[in-house]
């Protein structure tokens, strides 16, 4: 009789594969194949079908081919993986569009002599008096000679370019061109930068200082038409889409200011996005914060938008004032609590830029008054970067129904950084595992391009082996995820501070139809070759 039964259900597997569309379900639109796919309860299936943009079915193939139809659309994996589209819950591509288009970019090198290629191949193509603008996205610790770049290799790449090299935020590299580009011996540096001197009492060509006197050198830089911001804009999505990124949520930031927008909307209105946006707006004027809100957002409540494109309320440098300040005066906080008081009142979605936990106080204790008169939890705040944020940081953000956005910054920290960190809390930064446990919602992300890499795989392999670029341990067992959960931060993780965690972000029935076919089985591969996985494929 079981025998009887199996050949019954062969027979209908056979009929289901080979029947017309009449005979079926509606056909889907898409049909993924000979694939590995992780469904959203843990099990494996070999094939997913699409219908009008969102997933219809997952199982093997037998069962898929039933949705087949006369237009139906196939792809073969040839065994690969797929996985949901990745979401950067932190990065700023709005920004990084703008200026990609007229930049070389040191993504993935591992050598000075790579590096000096990508310039060198940037300067063939650029015309006679173009820059060669790398802003950033590297570290030396990436390069086999564990060092920065030196004046004379650069000059021998460019070959006549002028050049603008940027190190995070903390030291930049300007050519003979470029000074004269620049016209720096009239006008001098901005304040808070100066020249490093070598040992032969000369000029390296590096200037270094803090973060906003080498944003204001940056703002020297010529801009790029506003038909080379949409192409680059359109390249730079292209380029995220080439690692299965399919949504980002750009927090905005300090050096963006509302018109920039324009190239991000043109893209949207011609229905050329390749990501689904959710972005934050800031107030560009110190001291006149809550007003440019209340003007900016007048006829712009959160959530306005469509799937790819979608206002998620302001950030990251919410007031001037209280932006990188660990020891901030009474005007300045009572600045901030004015215009998070008013968000809050207005239903907008706010996230803030914190870097140490010592200070953090600070900010959640103007949250707490906040949520005293305005519960918070349902507006979706969060807290971004904060690395070392301690077991009782995590709980005052839990209870005030925060969201915490984690990037890889410690993957590209240096040695000096680490070891101003004291022990313990580096062995648990960041508290990945902790936040989990807890429940608080945990996005992953980048902060690219300026000052990360862009790649996730990069990130995803940090997330799961706690080391930096050059190799150094960091975090211990107890805060390292295990794949699934740290593929999750990327995905559905990433999705809730969109609002968008029932919606995308899982391989399941009913959800938006955003995926990656992978180079390598990001389930399988050691653990240190994930940085080198790529999408095929991305839907």
């Amino acid at each position: 009789m079981s025998a009887r039964k199996g050949l019954i259900r062969a027979l209908l597997a056979a009929l289901l594969l080979f029947a017309p569309a009449s005979l079926s379900a509606e056909p889907a639109d898409l049909i993924v194949a000979n694939a590995k796919i992780r469904v959203e309860d843990g099990r494996f299936q070999s094939a997913l079908a699409v219908r009008d943009g969102r997933f219809v079915a997952f199982g093997d193939a037998a069962a898929i081919a039933a949705l087949r139809g006369p237009k139906t659309r196939l792809i073969d994996a040839g065994g690969r993986t797929v996985i949901p589209g990745l979401i950067d819950s932190h990065i700023h591509a709005i920004r990084a569009g703008l200026t990609f288009d007229s930049e070389a970019s040191f993504e993935g090198t591992r050598s000075i002599d790579e590096a000096m290629a990508r310039i060198a191949a940037a300067s063939a193509r650029a015309p006679k008096d173009g820059w060669i603008i790398v802003a950033g996205g590297w570290t030396p610790q990436q390069f086999a000679e564990n060092r920065r770049p030196t004046l004379a290799e650069v000059a021998r790449a460019a070959a006549g370019r002028p050049v603008y090299l940027q190190l995070f935020y903390r030291a930049v590299l300007l050519n003979r061109e470029g000074i004269e580009a620049l016209g720096r011996a009239r006008d001098g540096l901005p304040a808070g930068l100066a020249e490093e001197i070598g040992a032969d009492g000369r000029s390296t060509g590096w200037i270094s200082g803090h973060s906003r006197a080498v944003t204001a050198l940056y703002e020297r830089l010529p801009r790029p038409s506003f038909e080379r911001q949409v192409a680059g804009t359109r390249a730079f999505f292209a380029a995220l889409n080439r690692f299965g990124v399919t949504g980002v949520i750009d927090p905005g930031g300090h050096n963006l200011v509302p018109e920039q927008y324009a190239a991000l909307f043109r893209l949207w209105r011609e229905g050329g996005l390749s990501l689904r946006v959710a972005y934050s707006i800031c107030a560009p004027t110190p001291g006149r914060e809550l007003e440019e809100y209340k003007a900016y957002t007048r006829f712009l409540p959160s959530g306005t938008g469509d799937d790819w494109l979608r206002f998620n309320g302001i950030g990251e440098r919410v007031t001037w004032g209280l932006y990188n300040n660990d020891a901030p005066q009474a005007a300045e906080i009572a600045a901030f609590e004015s215009v998070a008081l008013w968000a809050a009142r207005q239903g907008h979605t706010l996230t803030m830029h914190w870097n140490r936990d010592a200070s953090v106080h600070h900010l959640l204790s103007i949250f707490e008054r906040v949520n005293a008169r305005v519960r918070l939890a349902p507006l979706r705040w969060s807290v971004a970067h904060l690395h070392d944020a301690t077991p009782a940081t995590l709980a005052r953000m839990k209870a005030l129904g925060l969201g915490w956005l984690s990037q890889d910054a410690l993957h590209f920290a240096t040695a000096d950084y680490l070891a101003k960190m004291p022990q313990g809390r580096r062995q648990a930064s960041p508290p990945l595992v902790s936040a989990l446990r807890l429940g608080l919602p945990v996005g992953a992300g980048t902060d690219a391009h300026r000052v990360m890499s862009y790649n996730p795989f990069v990130a995803l392999q940090w997330m799961l082996d706690g080391r930096t670029v050059d190799g150094r341990p960091t975090r211990e067992a107890q805060e390292i995820p295990d794949r699934a959960r740290a593929l999750q931060m990327w995905t559905k993780g990433s999705a809730w501070f969109a609002f968008d965690e029932d919606r995308r972000g899982t391989l399941a029935p009913g959800r938006l139809a955003d995926f990656a076919v992978l180079s390598q089985d990001y389930w399988s591969v050691p653990v240190g070759e994930i940085g080198k996985i790529a999408a095929q494929i991305t839907v």
